[in-house]
């Protein structure tokens, strides 16, 4: 088995803000496993919050190049276990490199990755698309933009409930909010009143990531379904998340990539909790990944793609909220 690895800096169509930060390219890095003719594809962003740079990602994984080369032909549960026993310091490495080995897996068996696990994806979620903080006039104007059917809207500002309101009047869409950590117990509380009646359908990770206490009262007293988002990185968290959310937005950066996404997203629907897979600002290339975890969801964040001025990759095509792989074997992708 070959490695390879190429870096690309993706351009957004707009600046891109969130309660903590606002950028305008997103570094990403591609990983490519091929064996016997055949290529697989893997995606990890760079990502100032968790601490990972596109530098750190291919050092970290070049260091175990031979070793990583030498899994030919292992399951992928077997390629996880060894390449974390290798990187577990670093999962965006792993989940790029374990989405790379599940694409090229299920090329090699001639299927698609959702055949090759004997999923049903005839009740697919619908992804949303996500409106970033801005003024409220550009917005307006990404919605008129974007017509779709469920918008994430990102707040943690001082005028949320006025923002809400304000794209309210613009579209009969239903709303997801998104406050990236920045909320408080009674803020939360209060919103979530006035969120309701603005047909807003849950609100994602209001407050910083390790208030258990905090997140626990809110569950108790919310009149909306909270989910977490950094309170549910990697795997353990997801028991740690029972009674403290409705819910768990799984990232594939975060825990690891697909093999260990899987794991916690059984977990979680075996706990009576909602499922969610969100994204980064990703290419097409970890996009369609996302694609093949749907029957297992029951909403989905995977618009990663639609925001960029330009792709890397071809994958999965998303309209109106709907998903609709290639025509290609294993994650379905091919570099453009």
């Amino acid at each position: 088995m070959n490695l390879q690895l190429k870096a690309f800096d993706l351009k957004l169509k707009h600046t891109f803000t969130i309660s903590r930060e606002s950028h305008d390219i997103q570094p990403s890095l591609i990983v490519k496993l091929s064996s016997k003719g055949f290529t697989g594809y893997g995606e990890a962003t760079s990502n100032p919050y968790y601490g990972i740079t596109i530098d750190k990602l291919i050092k970290d994984i070049t260091d175990v190049k031979p070793f990583i080369e030498s899994l030919d032909g292992v399951s992928p549960e077997e390629f996880w276990q060894s390449i974390y026993s290798k990187l577990k310091h670093n999962m965006f490495a792993i989940c790029a490199l374990d989405m790379a080995y599940n694409d090229l897996y299920a090329r090699l068996q001639g299927k698609m990755l959702y055949e090759l696990w004997d999923y049903d994806i005839s009740n697919n979620p619908l992804t949303n698309y996500t409106i970033g903080i801005d003024t409220v006039d550009k917005m307006v104007a990404k919605m008129q933009e974007m017509p779709w059917p469920i918008y994430k809207i990102k707040l943690g500002t001082k005028d949320d409930i006025k923002i809400v309101e304000a794209l309210r009047k613009n579209t009969n869409a239903v709303f997801r909010v998104d406050a990236n950590c920045g909320w408080q117990v009674e803020e939360t509380l209060k919103n979530a009143k006035a969120l309701k009646l603005l047909g807003v359908e849950f609100i994602e990770q209001p407050l910083p990531a390790n208030n258990w206490d905090d997140h626990k009262e809110v569950y108790s007293n919310s009149v909306l379904p909270i989910i977490a988002d950094e309170s549910c990185q990697v795997e353990a968290d997801v028991l740690k998340c029972y009674n403290h959310f409705h819910g768990v937005n799984v990232k594939l950066v975060k825990c690891g990539g697909l093999t260990s996404a899987k794991r916690m997203l059984l977990e979680a629907r075996s706990l009576g909790m909602k499922t969610m897979v969100g994204c980064m600002t990703e290419s097409s290339v970890g996009i369609s990944a996302i694609a093949h975890l749907l029957p297992l969801l029951d909403f989905v964040d995977m618009d990663g793609a639609l925001l960029l001025s330009e792709d890397i990759a071809e994958g999965v095509t998303i309209t109106d909220g709907v998903v609709t792989y290639s025509d290609l074997n294993g994650i379905g992708v091919k570099l453009i």
